[in-house]
């Protein structure tokens, strides 16, 4: 009979994995990126809105 697969354990559950540490900091730089990205859009448009120039297309 086939033993069943188990996924491997980790050793000492309290530490995490260097894929782990990557993802998360992956993850954080994602959204700040986003947000910065997000803040310099608004900003666009409120300089926009303000000298009354619409989109040149």
């Amino acid at each position: 009979m086939k033993q069943p697969s188990n996924p491997p354990k980790r050793s000492n559950s309290g530490q995490r994995s260097a894929q782990d540490i990557r993802t998360e900091r992956l993850k954080a730089a994602l959204k700040a990126n986003l947000a910065r990205r997000k803040a310099q859009a608004r900003k666009r448009r409120a300089e926009d809105g303000e000298n009354g120039a619409g989109p040149s297309s």
